[in-house]
């Protein structure tokens, strides 16, 4: 559970982070800024912010912030419903994130797992400009590097309450109190 001034102060970090990189947000959507802390209590280490500009049955995109050092969980998104999962590109646009997914593990990883359950260790690094698409239902977890990171998703269907975390201690959907 994240309290509300806590909750206030990442939205308002998350939206300095997003007017540096040069996107432009709404004030409803600054006011609306998603902050993700998993349930952890962790935010520092273990979380994720989120603007999403659009969701429908066919499509999404967000805005990822991620500050300096934060972690996304290990997770995958599954077939729902007869759906497949959600198959996602992320294109980052400041910073470096290491993105980890299935594969060939790499041998000395930059990233650094936060505790928890990890399982996919298979390093890519991301710069700016740079992307990469992963497959609905495939393992990942995504570290921001020292300076945090702003990362555009585009997806298909994003079904968040469905996704499969690693670790069994993972809500995915914030509690405020």
């Amino acid at each position: 559970m994240i309290n509300r001034s806590k909750l206030r102060k990442a939205q308002h970090q998350a939206a300095k982070m997003l007017a540096k990189a040069g996107i432009v947000i709404t004030p409803a959507e600054r006011a609306n800024i998603e902050v993700a802390d998993f349930g952890l209590g962790e935010l520092e280490h273990t979380g994720l912010e989120l603007v999403v500009y659009v969701n429908t049955n066919r499509y999404c995109a967000k805005e990822l912030v991620m500050f300096p050092g934060q972690t996304c969980p290990e997770h995958r998104h599954p077939t729902v419903a007869g759906q497949p999962g959600k198959m996602e590109t992320f294109r980052v646009r400041t910073g470096k994130v290491w993105l980890y997914t299935e594969g060939a593990p790499t041998k000395k990883i930059k990233g650094r797992a936060p505790g928890g359950t990890y399982t996919v260790f298979h390093e890519i690094e991301l710069k700016p400009g740079q992307q990469y698409t992963i497959p609905s239902n495939t393992k990942h977890w995504f570290q921001a590097g020292s300076q945090g990171a702003v990362v555009s998703e585009f997806s298909s269907t994003s079904r968040d309450g469905a996704d499969i975390f690693s670790d069994p201690r993972i809500q995915r959907i914030t509690k405020v109190g």
